[in-house]
C-alpha cells in the first residue's frame, strides 16, 4: 500500500479526551475514531490489526475444535425472559421495540440465543460434546464509557459456548478452552496469566480471567512470578488429557481483587509475590445448568433419560486487545506492534521521492516484499524526512527500510527494528532477503 494512496489520518497533538496511553496512540495513529460516547469507527490502520486479531483467534478457537457460526446483534426479550436475566441484568443492556412493539434487545453475550439453537438442534448425547462460537460485535450500555476501546461500549468480541452430556464432559471442554487461551495470547505478543475470578452476571462456580499485566490496567490483581514467564503449550493434542497444562498453571497462587486470599498470597515466598495491575482480555466460564434448566436444554442420555446438558462460555475482547496489546507493547514515541499483528510488516521509507535513483530502488523493493507476501506500507510522498520517521514510530510497524540518495551512494539501504531500535546498513538485497524470511 503507498502512503499516498492510503487513507491514514494522523493527529500531532493528544486529544484531551485521551486518558491512557492506548488510547493516544489509536486516535494519534489514526486507528480509530469515536463516533459516539464508547462507540468507534475503526479506520483502515486499526481495520487491519483487528482482523489480524480475529484470525489468530480464529485459527485457535477451530484447533480446539470450536465450530463457527454467526448469531444475530439483536435477540428476542423473551429468550432472556425464560433465562430469569431479562430483568436481572440491568441497564447495560440496551432494551429496544420494533414497530410491532415487541420487546428486542442489542445482545450483550449470547447464552440464551445459542441455548435456543441448540435445544431446537440436538436430541442425543451421541452428538455431544459440541462447542459453537462467533465473532461479533456486542454492546453494553456502560455508565461511564472510557479508556478508548478499553472500556467501550460497543466492542468485537469472540464467545463460545460448550455443550456436554455430564460434568466430566464439560470440565473438559473447559480445560480445551483454558488451553487455546494460553496459545491464542501468546500468539498476539502477549504474556496473559490465568487467574481465579468472578462469575459476575454469566453465573456458575468456575472461572478464569486472562489478565496482561500493564500499569494502566483497570483491576489489581495477585500471582506468583512465575507465573508470568511459563512456556505456552506447543504441539497439543486437544483430544487428550490437558489437566497437566491446567494443574501447572493453577497450582500456584493468582487471584483477581474479587478473589484474593491475602493469606495464601502471603504464604508465597515474598520474592516470588507480584501484586500488579492487569487488563482482562478472556474470560472463561464453566456454568452448568444455570441455562439448560430453565430453558429446557435436554439430550437423551446414555440410559434413555433426559439429561439438561452441562455449559460453558468463554469470551475473547477481540477489539479490546488492540488497547490491551499496545499497552503491554510501546514507547515514548509510539506503538510496537508485534509482528503477528501489525497492520503491515515493514514500512518503505523514500528520503527524497523525486529523485530516479530513490525511485527505482523503493519501486523495487517495494514489488518485490509484496511477491514475497510481505505486507508493506510504502511512504512515496514528497513529506520531510523527520515526519516520515515520526510516523512510522507512532504507528509501530515492525520493521522500516529506509531509502534514500546518500545510502544508495554506497550501494546500501538502511533497516531499522522497531522494537530493538537496532539499525543496519545492507545491500537491497540484503535486506529484501531478511524481510522474507520465513515468508513463502
Amino acid at each position: 500500500m503507498r502512503v499516498s494512496r492510503f487513507f491514514m489520518p494522523l493527529l500531532r497533538e493528544t486529544p484531551a479526551e485521551a486518558q491512557i496511553v492506548s488510547h493516544r496512540f489509536m486516535l494519534r495513529a489514526g486507528l480509530v475514531r469515536q463516533a459516539s460516547a464508547g462507540i468507534y469507527s475503526w479506520l483502515p490502520l486499526g481495520h487491519r490489526v483487528l482482523r489480524k486479531i480475529e484470525q489468530i483467534v480464529r485459527e485457535e478457537q477451530d484447533r480446539a475444535g470450536a465450530i463457527e457460526l454467526l448469531m444475530p446483534t439483536l435477540q428476542s426479550a423473551e429468550l432472556w425472559r425464560e433465562s430469569g436475566r431479562y430483568e436481572a441484568y440491568g441497564k447495560e443492556m440496551l432494551r429496544i421495540k420494533d414497530r410491532h412493539d415487541r420487546d428486542l434487545l442489542y445482545g450483550p453475550t449470547n447464552e440464551e440465543l445459542i441455548t435456543e439453537i441448540f435445544r431446537s438442534s440436538v436430541r442425543s448425547y451421541k452428538d455431544l460434546p459440541r462447542n459453537l462460537y462467533h465473532i461479533q460485535w456486542k454492546f453494553r450500555d456502560e455508565i461511564r464509557p472510557r479508556f478508548g476501546v478499553m472500556r467501550g461500549r460497543e466492542f468485537l468480541m469472540k464467545d463460545a459456548y460448550s455443550f456436554d452430556v455430564d460434568a466430566d464432559g464439560a470440565r473438559k471442554s473447559y480445560n480445551r478452552m483454558f488451553v487455546a487461551y494460553l496459545r491464542t495470547f501468546a500468539r498476539l505478543g502477549l504474556k496473559a496469566v490465568p487467574m481465579k475470578a468472578d462469575t459476575g452476571p454469566i453465573g456458575g462456580d468456575l472461572s478464569h480471567e486472562f489478565i496482561v499485566l500493564a500499569d494502566t490496567g483497570e483491576s489489581q490483581v495477585y500471582c506468583h512470578r512465575d507465573l508470568v514467564d511459563m512456556p505456552v503449550p506447543e504441539n497439543v493434542d486437544f483430544q487428550g488429557d490437558l489437566t497437566p497444562y491446567i494443574n501447572q498453571r493453577t497450582s500456584l497462587y493468582a487471584a483477581t481483587e474479587e478473589k484474593h486470599d491475602a493469606d495464601a498470597f502471603a504464604a508465597i515466598p515474598e520474592d516470588k509475590r507480584l501484586a500488579a495491575r492487569g487488563i482482562e482480555v478472556g474470560h472463561i466460564f464453566y456454568f452448568g445448568t444455570k441455562y439448560s434448566k430453565p430453558m429446557n436444554a435436554k439430550v437423551a442420555g446414555p440410559k434413555g433419560e433426559d439429561v439438561h446438558v452441562e455449559m460453558g462460555s468463554y469470551g475473547i475482547g477481540v477489539s479490546r486487545l488492540v488497547g490491551a496489546i499496545i499497552e503491554a507493547s510501546h514507547d515514548e514515541n509510539g506503538i510496537i506492534w508485534p509482528e503477528s499483528v501489525a497492520p503491515f510488516r515493514v514500512g518503505l521509507i523514500s528520503l527524497k521521492a523525486d529523485d530516479p535513483k530513490t525511485r527505482e530502488v523503493c519501486e523495487d523493493l517495494y514489488a518485490k516484499l509484496g511477491a514475497a507476501g510481505v505486507d508493506v506500507l510504502y511512504d512515496d510522498t514528497e513529506e520531510r524526512a523527520g515526519a516520515k520517521f515520526s510516523t512510522f514510530d507512532l504507528i509501530g510497524l515492525p520493521w522500516q527500510v529506509i531509502v534514500g540518495p546518500r545510502g544508495l551512494a554506497n550501494g546500501q539501504v538502511e533497516v531499522k527494528n522497531r522494537r530493538t531500535g537496532e539499525r543496519q546498513n545492507l545491500t537491497p538485497e540484503a535486506a529484501l532477503n531478511l524481510l522474507t524470511r520465513g515468508n513463502g
